[in-house]
């Protein structure tokens, strides 16, 4: 088998529909927008949720809510995730992040309390639930929490 003797399975590619091209090609004419109206031209079609004048239902509907510009968006981890991390020392955002274990969008840390760890472990993270931190000094490990300023471990 070469490269020049492989082709696709019949029937798996349809051909381009060549639209307009003569009464032979059953696409002629009109190219199977019908004859007039407003779907024929060029361009033609009505905007989406248009619902033929009448009042649409997302004009209808009041708006609600807004978007906070000041949210603060934390990357999540567990208790169970950090479990993982065999190596002793320190643990923070950049290093997490480099390991693809918090998106690297997420400007701050937050460790939360699913499941157990075993090993003792140094975290330095923006926010900790207090049953994140009791399984974690219990296990002889160290909570450390990095104000939430400006800067962020990871910059």
């Amino acid at each position: 088998m070469t490269l020049d003797s492989l082709s696709p399975h019949p029937g798996s590619r349809r051909r381009k529909k060549r639209l307009g091209r003569g009464p032979a090609s059953g696409q002629g004419k009109t190219a199977g927008k019908g004859e007039k109206g407003q779907r024929s031209r060029s361009g033609g079609g009505v905007p989406p949720g248009f619902e033929g004048g009448q009042m649409p239902i997302y004009r209808k509907l009041p708006k609600r809510g807004f978007k906070n510009r000041f949210r603060v968006q934390y990357g999540v981890l567990n208790v169970g995730d950090l479990a993982e991390i065999k190596q002793e020392g320190e643990v923070d955002l950049s290093l997490l992040q480099s390991r693809g274990m918090v998106r690297k969008r997420h400007r701050f840390l937050k460790i939360l309390g699913a499941g157990e760890i075993s090993h003792p472990v140094v975290v330095r993270a923006h926010a900790v639930s207090a049953t994140a931190r009791e399984k974690i000094e219990a296990a002889g490990g160290k909570v450390e929490l990095v104000p939430r300023g400006g800067k962020s471990s990871s910059a």
